[in-house]
């Protein structure tokens, strides 16, 4: 290679070898003629980079076990001498080769050598896209991808958003000891925070159990008092005769139950749009639990989106319509849960836990339910989705939202081009 090589890396070279981006005849650094006639599967666990590879050697056949290092010298380095896992390699594939190695049994191991011999247009791509300053690396030839290859990528990134999500509900899972129920309450609940108010609406979930709130389902009154007394949001310094009543209620609840009281600056207020104020949310959640029967069961087995949007119609009480915060009246207005609030819980909350639930039950009619969900919700709307329209790039529903969201905050932001389909069949040959 002409040009001098900077930023040379492991994965680099992974991907090199894994598509063939280099001139056709290679030789080994002992000169035996190198034909590769199935470079291996890449290995993402421990152990050599590649299995189950193919290659030929002069006149002698090989099926093995591929390394891919920096320097030869690495093979010491990472200790694989003695490492039985890399007893079965037939090929220790190097930028630079800087000494022979030898294997766990004293062997030589056969090396062949990259520099000079890597495709130098898709080393330049590479580095262009690792290096430029665009909002996504390939902004510039995104244009040039084909539709089928872009619905295909979306799909698995999906796919991958769902099932990374899940381990987040396994955990909250385990916690609550397996309480489908619970767990689906609290996950619902974190929703009505959104992304500012999220972990207090958590946190509040965890300390007003499910089925706490439940021994107290016909009275709307009581549900409130308990959500906003432990939210830590009454005071007794209030005026209104509302918050006070819910204080003296909350205070007789608090000794029954042993409830545990927020702290009040846990709640993010700054900066928020008043409909999106917690006390809202908190008043809108009261009202969900007040008016719903069997809150999980029917909203895991209701399967039109309109049916699911119904079961979110709800609105906050007398006082909050005129309220956004008690003691501060303002002109009177519903405080409704509002459309776009209903599909991002669908789309945040009711998706994620019907793809967890078919993964725990085994029933994949879930799934399917939920990916149905995604295609019938309308895309979403915030700052990454707006970049992606304005460099051409539409959603056309909420699974491609979110397929989008996924690939700008787990490939495009860190620059994983290599492992991105689009970023890698525009590396090779530019090809789209």
């Amino acid at each position: 290679m002409s040009a001098k090589l900077q930023q040379m890396n492991e994965s680099f070279l992974s991907f090199v070898w894994q598509y063939r981006l280099y001139h056709p005849q290679l030789q080994t650094t002992d000169g035996q003629q190198l034909e590769v006639i199935h470079p291996g599967i890449l290995n993402t666990n421990a152990g050599p980079d590649f299995a189950n590879a193919r290659i030929r050697l002069d006149d002698t056949l090989w099926a093995g076990n591929i390394e891919i290092h920096l320097k030869s010298a690495d093979w010491y380095q990472h200790n694989h001498q003695n490492d039985e896992a890399f007893s079965n390699l037939i090929l220790h594939v190097v930028f630079d080769h800087d000494r022979i190695i030898h294997d766990r049994n004293g062997l030589p191991v056969p090396t062949l050598e990259l520099r000079g011999i890597i495709n130098e247009d898709v080393y330049r791509r590479y580095q262009y896209y690792i290096n430029n300053h665009h909002w996504i690396p390939c902004q510039t030839d995104i244009g040039r991808i084909r539709p089928l290859t872009m619905k295909s990528w979306l799909e698995r990134l999906l796919i991958e958003r769902l099932a990374r999500k899940n381990h987040e509900l396994e955990t909250l899972l385990a916690h609550n000891t397996n309480n489908l129920s619970e767990t689906f309450y609290q996950m619902l609940a974190g929703n009505f925070g959104f992304k500012v108010n999220e972990q207090p609406f958590r946190m509040l979930a965890r300390l007003i159990p499910a089925n706490t709130l439940a021994k107290h389902k016909s009275s709307l009154f009581q549900i409130e008092a308990l959500l906003f007394g432990t939210s830590g949001l009454l005071s007794p310094d209030y005026h209104d005769e509302y918050p006070m009543a819910l204080l003296n209620e909350y205070r007789f609840l608090q000794k029954k139950y042993n409830l545990v009281t927020m702290e009040k600056h846990l709640w993010k207020f700054l900066r928020l749009r008043p409909v999106n104020f917690p006390t809202i949310r908190i008043a809108q959640l009261a009202a969900l639990v007040h008016e719903s029967e069997s809150m999980f069961s029917r909203i895991i087995n209701t399967k039109s989106v309109d049916e699911l949007r119904s079961f979110f119609t709800v609105e906050a009480s007398q006082y909050w319509r005129t309220h956004y915060n008690f003691d501060k009246e303002v002109p009177a207005k519903p405080k409704p849960l509002g459309r776009s609030a209903t599909d991002n819980i669908l789309m945040n909350t009711i998706v994620r836990f019907l793809f967890f639930y078919a993964g725990h039950t085994g029933q994949a009619e879930y799934r399917d339910r939920a990916i149905d969900l995604l295609l019938a919700l309308p895309a979403e709307s915030n700052q990454i989705i707006s970049h992606w329209n304005e460099i051409g790039v539409v959603a056309a529903n909420a699974f491609e939202s979110q397929a989008l969201l996924e690939l700008k905050n787990s490939y495009c932001r860190s620059r994983q081009c290599l492992r991105c389909s689009i970023g890698s069949k525009l590396l090779r040959n530019g090809e789209a």
